[in-house]
């Protein structure tokens, strides 16, 4: 039965009418208002017909949004270039209660740009019957300008009543598709950016300074700028998760960097994604719409690796069988099977205690998101408690043993988007297997605590060849960044970083310049003694020796109890700074500054901030290999210093030269679309800087802030 009304008022938006239908189905019009979780509604959006145009083609990229008192709970796919969009999509909800009506709103996708509203309705759930399929037919309208014909969108609906303990499948409703669906991913996208051919001129000076955004859904990644070129050679690879069975299209547009204005659009390409076969490479050239040249891509569609979550009880390693096949897929034997196949990581998420109350009722709604680089899962919700209990179990394939497992407890708030309620980040080479911790939850920072504790079980079965392999290549780039942003504090940090970092060379130089000065004559003997020793018997093979011979010394120092690491206080206050600093930025987002207001010279502050910040992390890196920081990287720096001594001691110099140079000078003749990386920046990529040394800090539970403990003093 296909029908639609529209309701009398200020919105004059469309509502299922209150008609009398004969049916045998039960109308719940007048039954009472359910309590929390008694219903689901599944909706099977169909097509739009006759919808308005946004862009300047006349169509448009219509999708749908479907919102419950302010909450989206679904968002469809976008259909490019149509008016008349077929899709076919299924939905299935659980709402709290009828009174609060579902509404579809309709956006234009625009890249890059804030997106197209295209109409709106409602659906008044209170009118429809209960266990019986209805069609529906809804006129979109804008409240601003209810004459406007902006086409209608069709739907079928079915809402059966649920019982109550059903509730926590509503856990997907307050995060983005991204969060919500990243448990059914189906499959890899790995994209190679090669380069770009005659792209359009921009500048006044005939060239341009190109970048590439791509997105698919949720995922966005962005490329490097390519200065004052029309032929940019970027050599760049991004991975997108598959979440559609039939595939997807990726969005992809090049701009020019321009400081100080908007960014000039270059030209827009896609990818129809169902249109490529998998586990095999498509070289393609694509003609840039809306502009000029062409984009030269790499693309692989292979099979997903096992990404899943289940109950407590259904669990991986605990399985004999199932621990043994992955024990054995690890194993030192099966080296170069799928070396991006490190390893194998579970987590029990299994209770929060003593959470923050993030609602006026004096309670949370916590959940908890669990993340492994672009992999994210989450589990349900539990309703109205401080000590919520989960129980769940979380598997992930280890691409990089350098990763970082993040798990996030949030509020799930009705109205607006999730109230954040804690955090831990913990390394995957610092997890000890099988041990039930409970880690103190920190806050967005990393920094300092913040209300409760959570207990997770997590185990790691890597192949240790494999992760030393993959350290040699560039990290994995995550699609989910926080966008840089001015910060007084964090500018002041970076210089300090930075400063610390260069005074240390200058502090050698005067230390040097001090033997030459013979301010203390027994050093400068010896030094003397020792330039005239190591000159008159230098070899190459010396310069790595001694950096191992370092190593060595300061892994005595460490196991003999002499550690000279020093718990870097300075970035740790300058970190709680900054996140105070932070707050008052929230509070006071209002009064801008001047130097908010300058778009040009906050680009160059920000470019600065981090330039400062590489500089400062580059050189902190070095200092914490050396210091044993991360002991699976310092070992694998001793075995390659080794193998290095060895070589040079053994190997002439120009031998050597001479094969890098016939590697350098065949490399893209042997591979034209290679991704240049140096070996040795990817190393020092995966050792942390003194500011991530702080974040991974695991903090120890204070004993005051045992519920227990609350509880017995609130008796008293």
């Amino acid at each position: 039965m296909l029908y639609s009304c529209k309701l009398k008022g200020a919105c004059n938006l469309p509502v299922i009418c209150n008609k009398k239908i004969n049916t045998a189905g039960t109308s719940n019009a007048d039954v009472p208002l359910a309590e929390p979780g008694m219903y689901q509604l599944d909706i099977t959006l169909r097509r739009g017909q006759s919808l308005a145009a946004r862009d300047r083609g006349g169509t448009s990229d219509p999708y749908v949004k479907f919102k419950i008192g302010r909450k989206e709970v679904f968002r469809s796919k976008i259909i490019h270039k149509n008016l008349n969009p077929v899709w076919e999509e299924k939905a299935c909800l659980l709402v709290d209660h009828l009174r609060e009506p579902l509404y579809i709103k309709v956006f234009d996708y625009d890249f890059g740009l804030q997106d197209d509203f295209m109409g709106s309705a409602f659906l008044d759930l209170t009118q429809l019957e209960l266990n019986r399929p209805t069609d529906v037919t809804l006129t979109l309208k804008d409240p601003h300008y209810p004459d406007h014909d902006l086409g209608i969108i069709l739907l079928s609906v079915i809402l059966t009543p649920k019982e109550g303990e059903h509730v926590f499948q509503t856990q997907s409703l307050r995060l983005s598709d991204v969060h919500r669906k990243s448990h059914l991913w189906r499959g890899i996208v790995s994209i190679t950016l090669i380069e770009g051919r005659d792209l359009k001129a921009m500048d006044s000076n005939g060239l341009s300074d190109p970048y590439v955004k791509f997105r698919l859904g949720h995922q966005k990644y962005k490329s490097k700028i390519m200065p004052k070129t029309l032929n940019p050679q970027w050599r760049e690879q991004f991975d997108f998760h598959l979440y559609e069975e039939r595939g997807g299209i990726i969005d992809i547009t090049a701009w020019d960097k321009d400081a100080g204005k908007r960014d000039d659009f270059i030209g827009r390409c896609q990818i129809d994604l169902s249109a490529l076969s998998r586990e095999q490479t498509h070289k393609l050239e694509l003609q840039l719409e809306e502009g000029e040249g062409h984009l030269v891509l790499l693309v692989t569609l292979t099979a997903s690796a096992t990404v899943s979550i289940s109950d407590l009880s259904v669990n991986s390693l605990e399985d004999r069988k199932e621990r043994e096949e992955i024990l054995k897929r690890y194993s030192p034997l099966r080296i170069f099977h799928n070396l991006k196949d490190v390893g194998f990581l579970q987590v029990k998420v299994i209770r929060a205690e003593g959470l923050m109350a993030a609602d006026v009722t004096g309670k949370s709604d916590p959940f908890c998101v669990v993340e492994l680089n672009n992999d994210r899962l989450l589990t349900h919700t539990v309703y109205k408690n401080l000590n919520p209990e989960w129980n769940k179990v979380f598997t992930f394939n280890i691409k990089d043993i350098h990763s970082v497992l993040e798990v996030t407890v949030y509020d799930e708030d009705r109205d607006r988007s999730a109230d954040f309620l804690g955090k831990v980040a913990i390394p995957l080479l610092s997890i000890q297997n099988g041990e039930q911790k409970a880690y103190v939850l920190k806050n967005k920072q990393l920094t300092g605590p913040t209300k409760g504790v959570i207990y997770l079980e997590i185990d790691v079965i890597f192949n240790a060849v494999k992760a030393s392999l993959r350290t040699l290549i560039p990290k994995e780039q995550k699609y989910i960044e926080e966008e840089n942003r001015l910060s007084k504090q964090l500018l002041l940090r970076n210089f300090i970083r930075t400063k610390r970092c260069v005074m240390v060379l200058v502090n050698a130089a005067y230390y040097v310049n001090s033997c030459f000065d013979w301010d203390s004559p027994p050093r400068s003997l010896a030094a003397f003694v020792l330039f005239l020793f190591v000159v008159w018997n230098f070899e190459l093979y010396m310069i790595p020796l001694v950096l191992l011979l370092l190593l060595t010394w300061n892994y005595f120092l460490i196991i003999s109890g002499k550690d000279n690491r020093q718990r870097d206080t300075v970035v740790e206050d300058m970190l709680e700074d900054e996140e105070e600093e932070d707050d008052k930025d929230d509070k006071d987002s209002e009064k801008k500054g001047f130097i908010n207001k300058i778009y040009a010279i906050q680009e160059v502050c920000i470019s600065v901030q981090n330039i400062l910040d590489e500089v400062a992390s580059f050189g902190e890196r070095i200092k914490n290999t050396f210091n044993w920081t991360v002991p699976f990287l310092s070992w694998l720096a001793i075995v390659a210093l080794c193998a290095f001594t060895v070589i040079l001691y053994f190997i002439p110099l120009r031998y050597i030269v001479l094969v890098w140079g016939i590697n350098k000078f065949t490399k893209k003749l042997r591979n034209p679309y290679a991704i240049d990386n140096n070996e040795l920046l990817d190393f020092l990529s995966r050792v942390p800087s003194d500011v991530q040394v702080v974040q991974y800090q695991e903090l120890k539970p204070d004993p005051s802030h045992s519920p227990c403990k609350r509880k017995k003093n609130n008796l008293g």
